[in-house]
């Protein structure tokens, strides 16, 4: 059988492929548009179905109310109003206690600002600090080298004491990027690359540094987008300092393209209120905190134990829960400040949240436990105050926001059958449906306004 030769697509006159040929030809080519089509049509199907299914979660719960009888209604009715009247005084409560923590973090700044940035603890007797920053590079190929030059040049941390930990994994080459990075961190002592080995998540890469003997008393795990704020590893580490019974640090995040489009605006007032109120808050009520997946310090020998779940969807979460069923103690320091990129798509907003609420919902089920169960740690029992606000934390928290959007759902189908045909109407109907409403609209607003009154 000759060979056959193309020049720019075409065959010579005297050479054109034999029958046999044409067919695998045709074959192949065929079988590379199947592949293209399925692989095409399973994005779309992983893309679009969750969302086909929210979308008929509401659709199919509206329809339920619009049949309901009057008396399951008000039922429903006052269960969906309890449950964010719980919320909503939950949340103002919190905010009560985070002013401590604020008075507290602003307090410190001014006692080492007034010394000339002079830290209570002498750089030679803090601790070895690594910085790991985890990465996917496909998706950060465009940032990583400007997140590890601002690392090298603008942390403020003694440099003998000081480690830059890139763990990163691609399922391909990039060039001339990892070249660079592997040059970089041969010049400079302070930064380390890795690529890790068949990693496919966060967890793998983290768990990969776990492997390690590093010599390092914290470990400070962020993802790749941030920008730690100078000062914020010092800041933590004098938590360590300044008491042998922390063992997790977790520092606030800001987002710093709040600027970018409403969604972006959006998001970074979730984050304020979540970092600055509501974690803070909620740790001097319960007498608990969590490590948040970012800008979260670790004493290394508890990071090297409990390592990360890479089965998790939240793998973050899932390691905070463990830590606390481990008996250890993590505190919330709002000194401990870093910035981060909110999603500016829409499409990618709600991808980061559906994993989100997924993770929470895994994570719910698997360590539910720790509310009634006894503390894995000997040494240290679990209190009332935090089972209770495990319960409220995991159950009530989780069950508000489904409970929420039935509320939405019960309004939807009343507005539907009972359309108002006035503003009046509009507001009894939404607010005012049930006597009940009456009381807990009242309890709430002095819920709100008491804050108000109290400062």
């Amino acid at each position: 059988m000759s060979n056959t030769h193309s020049v720019d697509g075409f065959f010579d006159e005297d050479e054109k492929p034999t029958r046999v040929e044409g067919l695998k030809q045709s074959y192949r080519r065929a079988k590379k548009d199947i592949q293209w089509f399925f692989a095409t049509t399973s994005e779309g199907l992983q893309d679009w179905t969750p969302f086909l299914m929210v979308f008929c979660y509401f659709v199919f719960s509206v329809c339920v109310y619009m049949v309901a009888t009057q008396g399951v209604l008000k039922i429903f009715w006052f269960l969906y109003l309890m449950t964010n009247t719980y919320i909503a005084s939950a949340t103002v409560i919190e905010a009560l206690m985070s002013i401590g923590a604020f008075h507290e973090a602003k307090k410190a700044v001014s006692k080492v600002e007034k010394k000339g940035w002079i830290f209570p603890t002498p750089d030679e007797q803090i601790g070895k600090l690594d910085i790991i920053i985890v990465a996917y590079l496909p998706n950060e190929q465009d940032i990583i080298m400007d997140r590890i030059n601002y690392l090298l040049e603008k942390v403020v941390y003694p440099r003998d004491k000081l480690v830059i930990n890139v763990l990163y994994n691609t399922p391909m080459p990039i060039e001339p990027l990892e070249t660079q990075m592997a040059d970089l961190a041969a010049k400079d002592p302070n930064l380390r690359v890795i690529k890790v080995p068949n990693s496919k998540s966060k967890a793998d890469n983290v768990n990969h540094y776990c492997s390690l003997d590093t010599g390092a008393d914290v470990s400070a795990i962020y993802d790749c987008d941030h920008y730690p704020h100078p000062y914020g590893p010092r800041w933590a580490m004098e938590r360590f300092a300044g008491s042998k019974n922390i063992d997790i640090v977790q520092g606030r995040c800001v987002v710093f393209n709040a600027d970018h489009n409403l969604q972006t605006a959006m998001v970074a007032v979730e984050f304020d209120k979540i970092y600055a109120v509501s974690h803070p808050g909620r740790s001097a009520m319960f007498d608990f905190g969590l490590f948040c997946g970012s800008n979260g310090y670790w004493k290394t020998p508890l990071l090297r134990e409990l390592k990360m779940d890479e089965t998790m969807l939240t793998e973050d979460i899932d390691s905070a829960l463990r830590a606390f069923g481990h008996g250890a103690n993590a505190v919330h320091d709002l000194n401990v400040v870093s910035f981060e990129l909110a999603p500016t798509s829409a499409s990618a907003f709600w991808k980061q949240r559906l994993r989100w609420s997924q993770g929470w919902v895994q994570a719910t089920f698997r360590h539910a436990h720790l509310i009634w169960s006894k503390s894995e740690n000997p040494e240290k029992t679990r209190t009332f105050t935090q089972r209770f606000g495990l319960l409220s934390l995991l159950w009530v928290r989780e069950a508000s926001y489904y409970l929420i959007t039935q509320y939405l759902c019960l309004v939807g189908s009343i507005v539907i059958t009972q359309f108002p045909k006035s503003g009046e109407e509009l507001f009894k109907l939404l607010f005012f449906q049930y006597p009940v409403a009456w009381w807990l609209f009242m309890f709430r607003y002095a819920s709100f306004a008491m804050p108000n009154f109290l400062s």
